[in-house]
């Protein structure tokens, strides 16, 4: 590929000296704003999900004035409510040896060693106050008999440190977020906008200082002016068109503050999760996620002989392969994520998959149910259960369940330094929307974990350090930078409604996604990748000619929004693919077929590719320039990972 190195210009600015004591040190030579000045400052939010309903919340009491932007028709509605099995604290409950530096140990071990230390030792140590946060709000996490609250494992972790409350974790905290979000817009601090889409970023003087938006209502384009951005709008999986994400979920802030001058870090590092409900037909939109949790007590297997057509509760246990067990004997089926889906593609393309498809595997709770009983198992799974029966018409308890890995979490996306800010002075990104915290695989239950510890517990101190030095309501939206941005957007969305072509966008979407899955996926060889690049540059030009949308640009039109999301993920796409070419090595779920051992690991390239790769967008499209962020491990040493 043909494009610029940068080297050294990146600052992570990330504090010295002891890793345990970085962060309080930090904090304390980070700039205040004085309670008199707080409420001088608006800050504008873009998200409502945990990071954007706890960093909206937090700094509204605080006393900041924040503007919270949310794309959904209630905040409730973010996609955060998805998530399901838990959310890690290292608060050792269980006294089965956990701590704040194993989580960190796991972490950056479970990230194939592709992120920065000082961030995830920080995520580590502020996990114990995120729980406590919770608490105090409500949040009904699971508990044992005497009160005390309960922990269950998840893969990647020898521990049980994920906090829970049933499958609806994800559903719980983003409860305890609203209720603390609408307190302050109650109190008159947030102003709550629905129904907004982020269509651009506007730069006065090369600083961050407002947004146009698209009311999804009316049609109408919308200016907001402050002292300061937060994106927390999430990741860009659903590029790949079927992903675990909402359907709503999309790349398009992300992508156009890219545009603007943010850089955009490891875009090919994205998290394939190993239990989703496999594929039924193109006529499907997205695909639904089956907890990590249910890896506790059911079992994965696959037929040991290929074609074998018994159903599954009519194969002998000495017909069946227990492939993770009989592979990872240490870890067994809680083996992180990158580890089991790699094992269970491999063993589907090796025939031994079930299904109709073939492309399944089982997960089985009849031991489980023997062992413990099925008012137990019903008591830890039960909604997990209900809606895979509810989707499916197959019952659980009876019969296993079939599973097969799918595009979940990004752990791509906007570069931050340590205080969260991206390249633009003033932009901060928190949430699965920057890279920052977890290499190239996330652990299970981390997600949450990461989004609260941003909002709640490091914006509220790093943005102040950026607001100190601003002087409060300096920019207004009758500015010049407002209307180049407006006008921008307007002239993409009249571009996209004069082509009127034949084929409808989700056509070109599910081509986008075919093209990403099959070549930019788990299994990636370079002439596959450079197929795939040029695929999706012709996939892009064939876009703008032959796109159908109708309706006007000044209404309600799904139709336009959704073409305006695809536009952008095929410009995405190809960075994706550019990416992925470049990082000549194997690194978490990403099997290079060029690198990996004679048992079909991957093999990392520590030597060339200890760094992040931050893409920064010139104007032209294949030729993004690539600044290298150098990753030193001072306290977790370079290790070939082994979890057998």
């Amino acid at each position: 590929m043909d494009f610029d190195i940068v080297d050294d210009r990146l600052n992570s600015g990330a504090p010295e000296g002891p890793i345990e004591t970085r962060w309080d040190r930090h904090r304390f030579d980070l700039k205040l704003v004085s309670p008199a000045n707080k409420r001088k400052y608006t800050v504008l939010v873009v998200g409502t999900g945990l990071a954007g309903a706890s960093a909206a919340a937090t700094l509204a009491e605080l006393g900041y004035n924040v503007e919270n932007f949310c794309i959904q028709d209630t905040p409730r509605r973010a996609h955060s409510v998805a998530a399901q099995g838990g959310i890690n604290a290292a608060k050792n409950y269980l006294n089965d040896g956990d701590s704040v530096w194993r989580l960190f140990y796991d972490t950056v071990k479970g990230g194939d060693f592709r992120a920065r230390e000082s961030n995830v030792y920080r995520l580590a140590q502020l996990s114990t106050q995120i729980i406590d946060q919770c608490v105090a709000q409500g949040v009904p996490f699971a508990r044992e008999y005497g009160g005390t609250l309960a922990n269950r494992s998840f893969g990647g972790a020898q521990v049980s440190r994920t906090f829970y409350a049933r499958g609806q974790t994800g559903q719980q905290l983003l409860l305890g977020a609203y209720s603390s979000l609408m307190r302050q817009v109650d109190e008159g601090r947030v102003r709550l906008h629905a129904r907004r889409e982020m269509l651009d970023l506007v730069l006065v003087d090369g600083h961050a200082k407002g947004l146009i938006t698209r009311n999804l209502v009316t049609g109408q384009l919308e200016r907001w002016a402050g002292d300061a951005v937060l994106l927390c709008t999430g990741g860009y999986s659903t590029a790949y068109y079927l992903s675990t994400n909402a359907v709503n979920s999309n790349a398009t802030a992300a992508w156009r503050c890219h545009k603007r001058g943010a850089f955009f870090a490891n875009p090919c590092f994205m998290q394939i999760h190993p239990t989703c409900i496999p594929l039924q037909g193109r006529a499907q939109s997205k695909l639904t996620l089956m907890s990590e949790s249910l890896r506790n007590d059911g079992r994965i297997w696959v037929p040991k002989n290929k074609g074998d057509a018994r159903a599954a509760n009519e194969i002998p246990e000495g017909d069946r392969d227990y492939f993770l067990e009989r592979i990872y004997p240490a870890f067994g089926n809680l083996v992180p994520r990158d580890v089991a889906s790699r094992a269970a593609k491999h063993i589907c393309d090796e025939g031994f998959g079930v299904g109709s498809t073939g492309l399944a595997v089982y997960l089985d709770f009849e031991e489980a149910i023997a062992r413990l009983g099925r008012d137990t198992v019903e008591q830890r799974y039960s909604n997990l259960f209900e809606m895979y029966r509810e989707i499916t018409g197959e019952n659980p308890y009876a019969v296993p369940m079939r599973i097969y890995p799918a595009p979940h979490y990004t752990m791509g996306g906007l570069w931050v330094d340590y205080n969260l800010q991206a390249t633009i002075p003033g932009l901060h990104v928190l949430g699965e929307a920057n890279f920052s915290d977890h290499g190239s695989n996330r652990l299970g239950a981390s997600a949450l974990m990461q989004g609260l510890c941003d909002g709640y517990f490091v914006i509220p101190y790093t943005l102040g350090n950026y607001l100190a030095g601003q002087k409060p309501g300096s920019t207004r939206s009758d500015d010049p930078a407002f209307n180049e941005a407006e006008t921008s957007v307007k002239n993409g969305v009249e571009k996209l409604l004069s082509i009127q072509g034949n084929r409808t966008v989700r056509d070109f979407h599910w081509e986008l996604g075919r093209i990403l899955w099959d070549q930019v996926g788990m299994s990636r060889d370079p002439d596959g990748m450079r197929r795939a690049i040029g695929e999706i540059r012709s996939l892009r030009d064939q876009f703008w000619q032959d796109v159908s949308i109708p309706g006007s640009g000044d209404s309600l039109n799904r139709s336009l929004e959704y073409a305006g999301r695809v536009a952008d993920y095929l410009e995405l796409g190809e960075l994706i693919a550019i990416d992925a070419l470049h990082r000549d090595e194997s690194a978490g779920c990403h099997l290079r077929l060029d690198h990996q051992s004679p048992e079909g690991e991957p093999v990392r390239n520590d030597q060339d590719f200890s760094y992040v790769a931050a893409w920064e967008y010139t104007g032209d499209l294949s030729r993004p320039r690539l600044n290298r962020e150098r990753l030193a491990f001072e306290n977790v040493h370079l290790a070939v990972r082994n979890y057998k």
